[in-house]
């Protein structure tokens, strides 16, 4: 079950005023089957800098996990444990389910079914719980409070405790050295 989550959302006025725009939960919350997350999006922007003009709601939006091209994505992800799924995908249907593209070669088993890498810089900080970030050739276990930089590398999370863990994510569309 996901949480609930208000958000509060500000702007201006006709008269350049700071008013309140939104005030209430947060109603974009996807459920993917393939991970057995909940994913609250909260707000996307389509620039850099980032228009904050206007009164659209854009956290009302159908999004994959990468940001759009130039823009950003802030999301709110619960992570059930990873025993409570109660399947084992294969990495094409999280990728498919998560609106990505494979980054496996050709012939390569993923270390586990949910990697997969954006082209973005993405800010995480873990609100509760804990959970295990896999990367090709390590891992590393976060607990509440941690925050992660990650700079569009392949990566898995996954949660091997007994309590769901919601990490908080802001993912910046990216350019990596080759581009």
């Amino acid at each position: 079950m996901a949480l609930k989550i208000r958000r509060v959302v500000t702007g201006h006025n006709e008269n350049g005023k700071s008013v309140l725009l939104m005030d209430g939960e947060a109603s974009n919350v996807r459920f993917r089957q393939a991970s057995g997350v909940h994913s609250t999006l909260l707000w996307i922007t389509d620039s850099t800098p980032a228009n904050i003009s206007g009164i659209t709601d854009e956290g009302c939006r159908e999004i994959g996990v990468a940001p759009p091209q130039n823009g950003s994505i802030f999301r709110i992800v619960e992570f059930p444990p990873e025993k409570e799924v109660g399947r084992v995908v294969s990495n094409e249907e999280m990728i498919k389910e998560m609106g990505l593209h494979s980054i496996s070669k050709a012939g390569e088993k993923p270390r586990h079914p949910a990697m997969h890498a954006t082209k973005s810089i993405d800010y995480a900080l873990v609100l509760a719980g804990e959970i295990d970030m896999l990367l090709d050739d390590s891992e590393v276990h976060l607990n509440t409070g941690d925050v992660i930089v990650q700079r569009g590398t392949n990566h898995a999370w996954v949660n091997r405790g007994d309590e769901p863990c919601c990490v908080a994510f802001v993912l910046i569309d990216a350019a990596s050295r080759a581009d």
